[in-house]
């Protein structure tokens, strides 16, 4: 079968509670509303939002050969992502986080340093790549540290070798102190990079999101998107700065995962040809359903009510601006 996107990262087990506030470490036990098991990661939620939209989509990943491993890759089957390339790895505990989720549905997490989640490297990324699709989306820069700078830079440069091919590539906050000239060399083969506010300003130092997408530009990206989650989000090229708003009718429940659904989407207007703002403008459709259901990937179920929203959000004022 050829696949429309592959997605390489993360894919574990989270365990979601809340709302909770701080109070919790003072009392010593707290009731919440809702307390239920969910599958997370970057890659997977990517992968999952991608297929519930209609594309055809697998997942570069590992989990290890226990029953939470199994479960995961039961889940991504019943999802239609293909798992062929998740290796499964003797001796190694499946990623599981647990999601604390406050009353204004902004997330904390607890996670372990040596299960799965941590464990992805450049070997197990190399060997799957020589048949990837089109569009490849390293969805999880900075969350193994075996994928560090230097392999990362050996893969995207394997991913690159086919002329053509797309790489989109998602963040989490640096763990290491990376800097943007750190990751200047990564840069160049990267087509469209996708941090939030929070992730830029730890590589730039600085806090403005103009400038931090300005100085992307600067250090060789090509194509910047800072996700700004309720302002929308923020796109920058050499040429060309767009703002979209996000979808103004969401009801907050949960944010976890909605950057994830929110590069879902773009890389769904990729796969469809769309013009870059509509990307953006269909990433804030989807990530508006994202964070109105409680956990990462289960608030998009088919193309239909993000498209709506989409459409609907096209009458919106945005805001273009050549450079």
């Amino acid at each position: 079968m050829k696949y429309d996107i592959t997605v390489i990262g993360a894919a574990i087990i989270d365990v979601l509670a809340g709302p909770v506030d701080e109070s919790i470490f003072e009392k010593g036990s707290q009731p919440v509303n809702s307390t239920r098991l969910a599958f997370g990661g970057d890659a997977l939620n990517e992968a999952v939002v991608l297929s519930q939209l209609g594309a055809k989509v697998e997942l570069i990943s590992k989990v290890g050969n226990d029953e939470a491993g199994k479960q995961v890759l039961d889940f991504l089957q019943e999802k239609q992502v293909d798992v062929t390339k998740v290796k499964i790895e003797k001796g190694l505990d499946t990623g599981i986080n647990i999601v604390l989720v406050t009353p204004e549905g902004e997330r904390m997490f607890l996670t372990n340093p040596n299960g799965s989640l941590r464990k992805l490297s450049e070997e197990d990324v190399m060997e799957q790549l020589d048949d990837a699709a089109d569009i490849v989306c390293m969805a999880s820069m900075f969350v193994s540290p075996l994928l560090d700078i230097p392999a990362m830079e050996r893969i995207f440069q394997k991913i690159k070798n086919k002329p053509g091919r797309i790489l989109v590539a998602d963040m989490t906050i640096a763990k290491n102190g990376e800097s943007l000239v750190d990751i200047a060399g990564l840069l160049k083969y990267i087509d469209y990079i996708i941090p939030n506010e929070t992730e830029a300003a730890r590589l730039t130092g600085e806090a403005d999101a103009y400038r931090n997408a300005e100085l992307f530009i600067e250090h060789g990206a090509s194509c910047v998107v800072i996700k700004r989650g309720k302002k929308g989000c923020l796109i920058r090229t050499k040429n060309q700065q767009i703002e979209i708003p996000a979808y103004a009718h969401a009801k907050l429940v949960d944010t976890t995962g909605a950057g994830d659904s929110f590069a879902a989407g773009f890389l769904w207007g990729l796969k469809n040809s769309m013009p870059l703002e509509e990307c953006g403008r269909f990433g804030c459709a989807v990530a508006s359903c994202a964070v109105e259901k409680l956990g990462a990937n289960t608030g998009v179920t088919s193309a239909e009510i993000p498209m709506q929203r989409y459409n609907e959000m096209r009458s919106q004022r945005m805001d273009s601006t050549n450079l």
